[in-house]
């Protein structure tokens, strides 16, 4: 028996040898696992519950090149349960019950635990993935699934409930490169045994192409290292021209039948309906690149055109169908010409949605019914409450304007520009409107950068908290561009001058301020984490015009001395606000001036303010006695400004000058799903008027009231701001103590 074992050890350790990089470089320890620190960083659940080898049955979902296998492999070297695998492509319904039998014998005479491991688990039928429910209930195996398709719809709702899911993201670029790093290095597995040299820029190539596959990328630099001819020295050059060969097309997650498939025309009609050209050609471009007909996107852009567009230029249906046949005609690479015209034509276009008076008829005529809109980039019909896919899409028709911020482009991309508008005809009438628009919808996002994102795991539904407190603070779009013209107005701006833009993350400012001082100059203060995003934006205007970015006043080369400064929301908590207007003398220019708007969220909207609750009198003074003193204990400091506090900040700095409050109104989409979770017991608001006295039977009244007067509706939401015209006291003696 010892002999054989002998045998089986160096078989496999023969087939591990003469297996692909890519399988020879698997991780064998948490340690040496790279990438996906958001599921298995240091402190996360799935790390502790791995190290402490105390797995309950999970789902890896996530692209090719991720780690699923790899982590799975290292679990099996980690716990003490027995560990088995499957693949579903290969293993049928004879070798699952064979493995469930074992791990029945196991854990009835031996008390131990399977762990059994399906890789591609949404190749299985739904009868095959029923087999396991019984194993999984009464806990003689540990199921862990793998899979690249969305589990909440190729795997079995009863499975899934009872499993913990975790999202896989694709590598970062520096994932990537420490994985080619380590393969290089790796004398056992690796090519660390042979003098392979990698020259930056073929390394560059290979992780730009692999897209985050950490596969593609091993795959790749095999290729090139078995493929090139050794030097005089028997050395290994890897070149850019030889890198370029080994991955000659960059890899994109897409399937015409599954996920990526629905997701991308989603997210490529609601860039449409959006009016955001540049996402629009992204996701366009991305289609066509994976292989989809352009046929399929016209075909969807004719029902767009009248939909989302319709009499607000009733061309866009003739351009729609015109480019359809011109492309039919001279079919590719020509017909890319006619698809993008059509693309950015709907995009561009005025926005009216007049045409859907044709249901409003049909309703009327049927039964009156609620019609569903969906409300977000992916199709989150099937699983919202999972990954949050469908959460917070805004439908632009709901806005005085027809449109409104939100994102279209994906995350790393905010900011980049795919069309830049013309001068001329059609274009040159839209030009503005389109430079506009994407301004302020970077700035809207930084407004709602910590509230949005996916959920990239999922547990069983646990109870959840919502920040309506500080999401009742941020400014719509169209608000935020109404702020920027009343602080550009006020500062009066003359075309030589030197402008310095305080908290200048949302760019929304620093445009105008470019615009507006052609023969001056415009520095911004930006943190890190923007810096890309707004240069992506600049990198449009001509080098001279451009805006230099900096992350601290200290930053700012030579003696600059600025005739405005001005900002938007510039002040954080009281001690770092003195601070910075007290450093700011140093950079100022003789009668210079301070033009800044500073929001008062304490003294904007209140929601008790919304709705009458005449049958509840105790309630609604109840609701407004909760509403205010959520907002007093709010412990954000951004949140607490008052008018008091800020003449008290200008008056200890050195300024002298006006301070007005004014108060606005803008338009507030809120949705049901919104005002629900307002009155939920585990929200700020919902818990503390239940621990008020507010019983479970007045607390369903105020809600069924607030989703039939507020729910999927657009209000008007107050807003309060302080504007700041500032000049520094002459002579003022004060400073940083």
């Amino acid at each position: 028996m010892s002999e054989l074992n002998l045998f089986q050890s160096d078989a496999a350790e023969h087939r591990l040898r003469q297996s692909p990089l890519a399988n020879r470089m698997r991780p064998r320890t948490l340690e040496e696992f790279t990438g996906q620190d958001h599921i298995i960083g240091p402190g996360r659940l799935l790390r502790r519950a791995i190290e402490a080898d105390r797995l309950s049955s999970l789902i890896l979902y996530g692209p090719p090149g991720t780690g699923k296998t790899t982590l799975a492999s290292v679990i099996a070297r980690t716990s003490r349960s027995h560990f088995a695998t499957l693949n579903a492509v290969m293993a049928g319904v004879a070798a699952l019950r064979g493995e469930l039998a074992q791990a029945e014998e196991r854990f009835d005479h031996h008390r131990q635990r399977t762990t059994l491991f399906v890789d591609e688990v949404h190749r299985w039928n739904k009868a095959q993935q029923d087999a396991l429910l019984p194993h999984v209930e009464n806990g003689s195996i540990i199921f862990i699934g793998a899979t690249t398709e969305n589990p909440f719809f190729e795997v079995i709702k009863p499975l899934v409930s009872r499993s913990r899911v975790f999202q896989l993201r694709p590598l970062r670029d520096r994932d990537v490169e420490c994985l080619l790093d380590r393969a290089l290095q790796d004398r056992e597995h690796g090519y660390g045994h042979l003098d392979v040299r990698l020259d930056t820029e073929a390394r560059d190539h290979l992780v730009r192409m692999a897209n985050g596959d950490a596969r593609s990328a091993l795959n790749a630099l095999e290729l090139a290292v078995i493929t090139t001819t050794p030097n005089a020295q028997k050395g290994i050059r890897i070149d850019l021209a030889t890198a370029e060969e080994s991955i000659q097309r960059r890899a994109v997650l897409y399937d015409k039948e599954g996920d990526a498939h629905y997701d991308a025309i989603s997210a490529f009609i609601k860039s449409l309906r959006g009016s955001d050209p540049d996402a629009s050609l992204y996701w366009g471009a991305k289609m066509i690149y994976a292989g989809e007909d352009p046929a399929f996107l016209f075909r969807r852009m004719a029902i767009l055109a009248s939909e989302d567009v319709g009499l607000a230029d009733p061309q866009a249906i003739a351009v729609v169908d015109s480019c359809w046949n011109t492309y039919t005609r001279i079919g590719l690479p020509e017909g890319m010409f006619s698809l993008a015209q059509a693309i950015l034509y709907l995009a561009t276009a005025p926005k009216s949605n007049s045409t859907l008076g044709i249901f409003e008829a049909l309703k009327a005529v049927e039964s009156e019914a609620e019609s569903e809109v969906p409300t977000h980039l992916k199709d989150g019909s099937r699983d919202a409450r999972a990954f949050g896919h469908g959460q917070g899409y805004l439908y632009p028709h709901a806005f005085e304007s027809h449109w409104t911020q939100q994102r279209y482009l994906p995350q790393g991309l905010e900011g980049k520009v795919f069309y830049e508008p013309g001068r001329l005809g059609y274009e040159g009438g839209i030009r503005n409107g389109v430079l506009r628009r994407r301004e302020e919808q970077l700035a809207a996002e930084e407004e709602w950068s910590p509230f949005g994102g996916e959920h990239v795991t999922h547990s069983p539904p646990e109870p959840h908290r919502e920040n309506w407190l500080e999401r009742a603070g941020q400014a719509s779009s169209a608000s935020l561009g109404r702020l920027r013209d009343e602080i550009c107005t006020r500062a009066q701006f003359r075309r030589h001058e030197r402008i310095l833009v305080m908290h200048a993350d949302s760019g929304l400012l620093l445009w105008e301020s470019c615009r507006q001082v052609p023969e001056g100059g415009v520095w911004g203060l930006v943190s890190p984490d923007r810096l890309a995003a707004l240069r992506n934006i600049a990198h449009n205007l001509d080098e001279l015009d451009r805006p230099r970015l900096c992350s601290h006043l200290n930053d700012i080369q030579g003696e600059v001395h600025f005739e405005c400064i001005v900002g938007l929301d510039p002040f954080t908590d009281y001690g770092s606000s003195q601070h910075l207007l007290e450093h700011i003398h140093a950079y100022l220019a003789e009668n210079a001036r301070l033009v800044m708007g500073q929001r008062l969220p304490r003294a904007g909207q209140r929601i008790h303010e919304l709705v009458n609750l005449p049958d509840l009198p105790e309630v609604q003074a109840t609701l407004q006695r909760v509403e205010e003193a959520l907002w007093t204990e709010n412990p954000n400091p951004r949140m607490g400004w008052e008018r008091e506090m800020l003449e008290r900040l200008v008056d200890r700095t050195g300024y002298a000058g006006e301070i007005e409050v004014q108060y606005s109104q803008d338009d507030r989409y809120l949705d049901r799903q919104r005002v629900q979770s307002w009155f939920a017991q585990d929200s700020a608001l919902g818990s503390r008027l239940l621990r008020e006295g507010v019983a479970q039977e007045e607390m369903r009244r105020i809600r069924q009231t607030f989703e039939r007067e507020l729910g999927n509706r657009t209000v008007k939401w107050r807003q309060a701001t302080a504007f700041m015209t500032l000049q520094p006291v002459p002579d003022w003696k004060g400073g940083i103590g």
